[in-house]
């Protein structure tokens, strides 16, 4: 073959190899081809997630003000009460199974407190159900007229968190709400006279401490009372939003004393009236405190005549709170 031969084969050799590899080429480009395009695809979904910082998720509510929560729901079997007369009231807590919760931690000396309100917040009851086999509590309860009342199960699952579940309660009949007591750092109850020390701080954890005296002289030997000195229940008028409240100390810890003073720890979630209830217990009588205090800058002097004098409703005796704090209303 000559030279001109050999050169122009060569060529077509050539051409036949990068054709070959182009070709091939080809192949792959078309195989390879939608994974080039997942990156698109996969990082749609992550790069929606910065949409939603953590920053911008909704507060929890304050205990209380749901029948629900965290796939745990107050049951009653009942929701109305006729006034006046002990009723066997009995209620469950379903799980996130959908059965009665049978599991519960001691927290306070219970299992379970139950706290009964009246909307008005003049009436405070703080009672101890009894649990059947079945996960059914049921308690004796009187709702001493007719009235909207609220009714706090203050509780903590087995291997779960405390939680407080509300649900109102209803006592036919006719009723006329009461204002809410005026703001007083001084309440007295049986004999005793209770001062509240301290301020409640929106937003924040505040010290109130309330000294309890009687006859003038202080009580320096208060009995415990659900672990510790005193037991305290706080209360957002309006709502009623339920506050968790703990005291400092414990009795038998060397250092906590049994009184005049009991130190609690309060964090309230926003300006406004708050109602406080201290159970103490003296002489084996569980009693009953009520204030009504406020937090933040304190209401101008001129909102008093909001609420005309002849229009007020009668305001409760100052025995008030002994009754709804009695001993047989602090079922054990």
């Amino acid at each position: 073959m000559n030279t001109p031969a050999k050169l122009g084969a060569y060529a077509l050799g050539l051409a036949v190899v990068f054709g070959g590899a182009l070709g091939i080429g080809n192949a792959v480009g078309a195989v390879a081809s939608p994974p080039a395009a997942q990156p698109h695809t996969v990082h749609e979904a992550p790069s929606a997630t910065p949409r939603r910082p953590a920053a911008a998720a909704p507060a929890s509510l304050p205990g209380g003000l749901q029948m629900s929560e965290s796939g745990y729901t107050l049951t009653p079997q009942t929701t109305t009460v006729p006034p006046g007369e002990a009723t066997d009231f009995r209620f469950t807590v379903t799980g996130p199974d959908g059965r009665p919760l049978t599991g519960y931690q001691t927290q306070h000396g219970k299992q379970l407190h139950l706290i009964v309100v009246s909307r008005d917040l003049g009436d405070f009851r703080h009672l101890h159900p009894a649990k059947a086999a079945d996960g059914t509590w049921s308690v004796k309860l009187t709702l001493p007229e007719a009235g909207v009342y609220r009714a706090f199960a203050d509780f903590a699952p087995e291997g779960g968190h405390g939680l407080t579940l509300g649900t109102d309660l209803h006592a036919a009949g006719d009723y006329t709400p009461r204002a809410l007591p005026e703001v007083s750092r001084t309440a007295t109850v049986d004999g005793y006279t209770v001062e509240l020390g301290g301020e409640l701080v929106p937003g924040a954890s505040s010290a109130l401490t309330l000294t309890v005296s009687k006859d003038g002289k202080p009580v320096t030997d208060l009995q415990p009372y659900l672990g510790a000195y005193g037991h305290l229940v706080a209360l957002r008028a309006g709502d009623l939003a339920y506050l968790h409240v703990h005291p400092d100390g414990e009795p038998g810890d060397g250092t906590t004393a049994a009184g005049p003073g009991i130190t609690f720890h309060a964090e309230v979630p926003s300006r406004g009236d708050y109602r406080l209830f201290l159970d103490f217990q003296h002489e084996g009588v569980v009693r009953t405190a009520a204030f009504t205090a406020h937090a933040g800058q304190s209401p101008a002097p001129t909102a008093t005549p909001a609420r005309p004098a002849d229009t007020a409703p009668t305001p409760r005796p100052a025995a008030t709170p002994e009754k709804s704090g009695s001993h047989g209303e602090h079922t054990h």
